[in-house]
């Protein structure tokens, strides 16, 4: 019986990937548990495991006494020696209990705790598992979609995850069975298990994109330095070079534009503009204004990071973008609030 309970639990490692020895502790506390229920003792119930000689024992152990006065926990010297040949008074002695004369609420006890030690090692691995990939990009696939609410339900790992639509790129449809990439934003632990929340909108979806698909930025050569972004619409990408010799706007796009294409296509056509990030803040609000073309920048208070661009009358509508979308995404990148101006003057005043 012995070796068909290791057996088991050796089973169970390979079935579920949880260590048999965590079991073997979680299983041996709940026998202790059980066998307190009917034999109504304290700590004085032992529960030994050999996982090499496949042998569990129960003992329940008791001092050897010429009178007994606490028989959960003391034994006539006489009994004693039925266990123990050479005991006498003030020995401890181990008295053999069998499991199977547990009775039925004890044995159901055990079982349900030991069940619930298997499903709780299940969700920490599971946990574990993912946590170490939050903030990472992950392929998962869809299982099914909520017709009603828009969101689409991915089975991750071991664990289901869901989309919400607020997450989702726009116009863009998911269906039952499709392989995506989604961005670990955060892993909790819930009652009911690990929770996953996923993204198709955050910003690092985009950043960990280039990192797959530029070998520069991998490698740390080109550095992202900001990311703003309107989800399925554009996304500017401020880049950094710490080596002179390589131009890291042309690393992202890379050869015939091959790189960024495929972090587009991957987005759903989302249009990406990729600008040199400065130190400077007149000449990377020129930058994160394009493609629009800047003819000065004039920063009106650099505390409060106000500024005004003056940009050529034909361009203006360029720079300001869809809706004020050109603008927006380049203050977001930027922190300043951008006056873009026509350099006419149209507003009526000066340059």
């Amino acid at each position: 019986m012995n070796a068909e309970f290791f057996d088991a639990l050796s089973l169970l490692e390979k079935e579920k990937g949880i260590a048999a020895d965590y079991l073997l502790e979680k299983i041996c506390n709940a026998i202790a548990i059980a066998a307190k229920r009917d034999y109504g003792s304290g700590d004085n119930i032992i529960v030994e495991a050999d996982a090499e000689n496949k042998n569990l024992s129960v003992y329940l152990r008791k001092k050897a006494v010429a009178e007994v006065e606490d028989p959960d926990v003391e034994i006539l010297v006489s009994e004693a020696k039925k266990y123990r040949s050479g005991a006498r008074a003030g020995s401890i002695v181990n008295i053999p209990l069998k499991t199977m004369d547990f009775g039925r609420i004890a044995a159901q006890t055990a079982k349900h705790v030991i069940r619930q030690s298997i499903r709780e090692a299940e969700r920490n691995q599971v946990f574990e598992e993912l946590q170490g990939k939050q903030g990472e990009i992950i392929s998962a696939t869809v299982i099914r979609v909520d017709p009603r609410r828009g969101s689409a339900i991915f089975e991750v790992g071991k664990t289901e995850a869901v989309l919400p639509r607020a997450e989702q790129i726009p116009d863009e449809y998911l269906y039952e069975g499709d392989i995506v990439k989604v961005y670990v934003v955060d892993v909790t632990v819930t009652e009911r298990g690990p929770k996953v929340m996923i993204s198709r909108t955050h910003p690092g979806l985009v950043k960990r994109l280039f990192e797959m698909e530029v070998p520069e930025i991998f490698d740390g050569v080109v550095e992202i330095r900001g990311i703003s972004r309107e989800a399925g619409m554009r996304t500017k990408v401020a880049v950094f070079s710490t080596d002179d010799n390589v131009d890291p706007r042309g690393a992202c796009i890379g050869p015939r534009g091959s790189r960024v294409a495929r972090i587009v296509d991957e987005l759903g056509g989302e249009k990406i503009d990729i600008v040199l990030w400065s130190e400077d803040p007149v000449i990377y609000i020129a930058e994160a204004l394009s493609p629009a073309n800047v003819v000065d920048v004039d920063i009106i208070d650099p505390e409060a990071k106000i500024c005004k661009a003056m940009v050529p009358d034909d361009q203006l509508s360029l720079a300001i973008g869809n809706k004020g979308q050109n603008a927006r995404l380049a203050a977001r990148l930027t922190g300043f609030k951008i006056d873009i101006r026509p350099e006419s003057g149209y507003y009526g005043e000066n340059k």
